[in-house]
């Protein structure tokens, strides 16, 4: 019997692991053999996972408390369960799935039953991802319907803008000039001032 080890990632640093520590702490596995990743979804950099990984040795058990732990997508939490399991030796068991246990059968219809379940739960795991995304990308689309802005609030441009767009326009003033008296960057004046220029182009028009 070799060593028992348990793998913790949340994909923010806002989430919040006890959940996990605490599922791996009543499996009894030693703190020192908890890794843990705080990482960006978006890079799925898992500096702790490989640190791991370096360690495990054949006849090891990991614990860890879902799938979807293992990656971010399907493809890449069977390669890592194939890389674990055939190249490491190691045993694996998933918390939340007693049947995801590869101690329990060995044998050849144990294996085949095993490697059944995980890949659909591999396809579950990332088909609920690419839901939540997709419900999460509705919502904004339906907010910004609704007039909703998202990111950083617009500062708002000073009483005088556009008395100093146009010296800047007649030139009198730089355009670094002119964004110091509007107490702003010169990207940020110049993203302004087109839009005063384009507002300026509409209500000519408009007369």
């Amino acid at each position: 019997m070799g060593n028992s080890y348990g793998y913790v990632r949340v994909s923010t640093r806002e989430q919040n692991e006890d959940r996990q520590m605490v599922a791996l702490g009543e499996a009894q596995v030693p703190k020192r053999n908890i890794y843990l990743d705080k990482q960006s979804g978006k890079d799925f950099d898992r500096p702790m996972y490989h640190r791991m990984v370096g360690k495990l040795k054949p006849d090891d058990l990991l614990y860890i408390k879902s799938i979807d732990r293992l990656g971010r997508n399907y493809e890449e939490i069977l390669e890592q369960w194939r890389v674990l399991t055939r190249e490491k030796r190691v045993d694996i068991v998933v918390l939340d799935m007693p049947l995801l246990d590869t101690r329990r059968g060995k044998d050849l219809m144990g294996t085949f039953l095993s490697d059944i379940v995980l890949q659909v739960l591999s396809f579950v795991a990332e088909n609920e991802r690419e839901n939540i995304r997709q419900r999460q990308r509705e919502g904004i689309e339906a907010a910004k319907q609704r007039g909703v802005r998202f990111g950083r609030p617009q500062r708002p441009v000073p009483e005088n803008f556009a008395q100093i767009c146009r010296r800047w326009n007649r030139k009198e003033i730089t355009g670094k000039e002119a964004a110091q008296l509007c107490n702003m960057s010169v990207a940020s004046f110049y993203r302004k001032v087109r839009r005063w220029i384009e507002g300026e182009m509409q209500r000519e028009g408009g007369n």
